[in-house]
């Protein structure tokens, strides 16, 4: 599933992005993902919990692909 994400700042942790996005149920949920090595950020998997996740980039987990966008 495709969707977008609004940025609020500048950036958001990977794993509160995962838990806001209803993907995981709860941060330590996205947390436990991240270091099972299914969460990709541009096509990389990514290892770091709390990697800064910026507008532009995209992440996928199971079958969601959420791209960043700039907030307002």
């Amino acid at each position: 599933m495709d969707s977008q994400f609004e940025l609020k700042g500048e950036f958001i942790a990977l794993c509160d992005l995962l838990k806001t996005t209803g993907i995981a149920d709860s941060g330590g949920q996205g947390k436990a993902f991240v270091a099972d090595g299914i969460v990709t950020v541009d096509g990389e998997i990514e290892l770091r919990k709390t990697a800064k996740i910026r507008a532009g980039q995209i992440v996928e987990c199971f079958d969601n692909r959420i791209t960043l966008v700039a907030g307002a």
